[in-house]
């Protein structure tokens, strides 16, 4: 007994004490002769390209020191802790006050959001933004503030905050094909093996090549089931390729990691994972600010072909510096350095392969290289698996120009002959239809249409870009006819224009002073906070409760959680908030007969002409001014003005005003008292 327990207690000390040099180790399955990984201490990284950095030894070393336990129970101090005053109050975390500040400016900025007053939420929700960036702690060095801020920036640009446009006509995102190939495991088909085996020794690289199974898989997988993947993507990369090698080799880094963008985003600009990665080279957020990709309401550099190529290079060139190896640079950029770094240092092994056989890379970063690798392979041996038919798109030529104005893409559309989709191809970094509403931007037009731009962009008020429109005239179409349309005054064409005659020619174009409560959520509004409820009418859509109600339609779509569309087919009743107008509370109310509309005022109650909305064949009739009694009511459409509105009914700006509480603003969904000129 005697001699068993003190072989047991030698195994024991044998079992706690590490060892000081892990055994050689080979990669999972080679199909190909490769050099056996070699521990830390001894391991080459691979010999980088001409233009490459040099590699820099990896900063972990496996220790011959025994570690204690993580649970075992620290060695007594030598010295008493300090005494703390029983009456001094806790010290208060200032990453915690930080994000209580944070949570406080943007809890403000949703409240105002709700009630429609764009303008006081997107202070307060720039407020929220500024308070992080602007503080003493670095955003970039605290997990909680990193967090803080993307989920703000995410949720304010849900929102779609100031947008003149419905959502559908803002960025479209689309699904990163890095998601789907990397849930899959293909298994390696011995043909495929020894064909690309044979391949690879004459395929020339400036990333090492190496053939296994897993690479096999991959190459397997985009032949057959993922062709359609690859196809889309090598023909898509035509657009990019010249300035993404041109980048990279500026950089310094193997010009074959454009395939990198390849296998994660397809060369999509708008692509998104799930993750919440972004644009062709499926930068996160954090890390993306790091390497100067912006964020804001209006522009996601992520999504800038150009910034972010640049921005990928330079972050691969540092994984590179810090690993020494290729493989697994590529590695911690899809999963962070951290997990790599602690991954090595587990094991002892500055080898992706070896990282691979032992399992310690999460599972979407195990299929990464290998991924990397397969379409790398195939795209430098097109022919050989059957794609020699694909073509690469050409580069889409643009001009550029540095505009320091918001601008909408529908007004430069108008200038340069162009379509709004166009434009947001050109310009994939912009998240709306707008340009930024501070700094500069530099907004990038069809070729040789520069001039077009500043010469017609010139005529348009800079305060006016994100309303004012363009239009072309077309065969017998009328002043009356484009105003209707337009939802403006003759009058108010007539007068930008300097017309005086109403005979249009075809192809002239005018421009059309349209009210910008037509398209935005209008800060001049304000809304009742009493709910009012609205019965739906045979014929009712989004639009047409909208404009007689005298609200915008985002509002009615957002009051009742309406997704886009103008269909209200499901719907009998409908929430709105009533415009108030100027100096009442907004006590105004829709009586539940339909009929009738209540509005108080200085404490009296009128009644007036219903401003419930009404099917569209019964509008035309309403929009007539009634001339049945001497004094009339008139609600407030988009577009109209005093003047337009006194001409109408053959008064005076004066005399609305004297009957209307001398009132200078106009907003849509008022309703004056009109005395017609006798």
């Amino acid at each position: 007994m005697l001699t068993a327990l003190a072989v047991c207690a030698s195994a024991c000390q044998t079992a706690q004490r590490p060892a000081s040099m892990f055994p050689a180790a080979t990669a999972p399955t080679l199909t190909s002769s490769a050099q056996a990984p070699v521990p830390v201490q001894q391991q080459a990284p691979h010999a980088p390209q001409e233009g490459t950095p040099k590699p820099t030894q990896v900063p972990v070393q496996p220790t011959t020191e025994t570690k204690a336990p993580a649970s075992s129970t620290p060695a007594p101090s030598t010295q008493s802790p300090p005494q703390e005053s029983p009456s001094a109050p806790p010290s208060s975390d200032p990453v915690d006050d930080l994000i209580a500040h944070v949570e406080k400016d943007f809890q403000a900025g949703l409240d105002a959001y709700q009630l429609g007053h764009t303008e006081v939420a997107k202070q307060d929700f720039d407020n929220a933004v500024n308070v992080l960036l602007e503080s003493n702690l670095d955003v970039r060095s605290d997990d909680r503030l990193e967090k803080e801020f993307d989920r703000i920036v995410d949720r304010i640009n849900h929102l779609d905050v100031g947008s003149m446009e419905s959502d559908s006509e803002a960025q479209k995102s689309e699904p990163a094909p890095i998601d789907e190939t990397n849930g899959i495991t293909p298994s390696a088909d011995a043909k495929v093996i020894a064909k690309a085996q044979a391949e690879i020794k004459s395929t020339h690289s400036d990333l090492p090549l190496m053939m296994t199974d897993q690479v096999a898989g991959f190459i397997s997988y985009f032949s057959n089931r993922g062709r359609g993947t690859f196809e889309r993507a090598f023909a898509r990369s035509g657009r990019y390729h010249d300035m993404m090698v041109k980048i990279l080799k500026e950089e310094g880094v193997p010009q074959d990691l454009i395939y990198l963008a390849q296998a994660e985003s397809g060369f999509h600009p708008l692509a998104v994972s799930r993750a919440g990665a972004r644009g062709i080279w499926q930068f996160m957020g954090s890390r993306g600010r790091g390497y100067g990709l912006q964020r804001s309401l209006w522009v996601d550099d992520r999504q800038d072909p150009e910034k972010s190529t640049r921005a990928a290079a330079r972050h691969l060139k540092d994984l590179y510096a810090q690993f020494g190896d290729w493989y697994l640079a590529m590695a911690a950029y899809n999963s962070g350095p951290g997990t790599v770094q602690a991954a090595v240092k587990r094991t002892g092994y500055a080898d992706f392969w070896e990282l691979y056989r032992r399992n310690v890379l999460p599972k979407e970063t195990r299929n990464y290289v290998p991924i990397i690798l397969a379409v790398t392979i195939m795209a430098k041996n097109l022919s050989q698996y059957g794609f020699d038919d694909v073509n690469m798109d050409s580069p889409v030529p643009f001009d550029s120009v540095v505009i320091n104005y918001p601008v909408d893409l529908r007004l430069v559309a108008d200038c340069v002959n162009s379509t709004p989709a166009q434009l947001q191809e050109l310009n994939p970094s912009l998240l709306r239809l707008t340009t930024p509403k501070e700094g500069t931007f530099e907004l990038h037009l069809p070729v040789g249409t520069r001039d077009d731009y500043q010469t017609a962009i010139s005529a348009i008020p800079k305060d006016m870009r994100l309303w004012w429109r363009y239009h072309k005239v077309q065969p017998g179409e009328t002043l009356a006819s484009i105003a209707r349309s337009y939802r403006v005054t003759a009058n108010s064409i007539a007068g930008e224009n300097q017309l005086e005659d109403t005979d249009l020619e075809s192809d002239a174009r005018l421009i059309i002073p349209v009210s910008p409560s037509k398209y935005a959520v209008s800060d001049t509004l304000t809304y009742s906070r009493r709910i009012t409820r609205y019965k739906v009418h045979v014929g009712d859509t989004v639009e047409t409760v909208a404009e007689n109600l005298g609200v915008p339609a985002q509002m009615v779509r957002r009051w009742n959680g309406l997704r886009n569309g103008d269909s209200l087919r499901g719907r009998k009743v409908l929430a709105v908030h009533l415009p108030v107008t100027h100096g009442s509370e907004g006590a105004s109310t829709v009586k539940s007969t339909g009929h009738t509309t209540a509005s108080a005022s200085k404490g009296k109650t009128k009644t007036i002409q219903t401003a419930t909305a009404k099917p569209a064949r019964a509008r035309a009739e309403d929009e007539r001014p009634s001339e049945q009694a001497s004094v009339l009511r008139h609600k407030v459409k988009s577009g109209e003005t005093l003047y337009s509105i006194a001409t109408s009914y053959n008064t005076t700006v004066a005399a609305l005003k004297r009957y209307n509480g001398d009132i200078a603003v106009l907003r849509p969904g008022m309703v004056l008292i009109v005395q017609p000129s006798r």
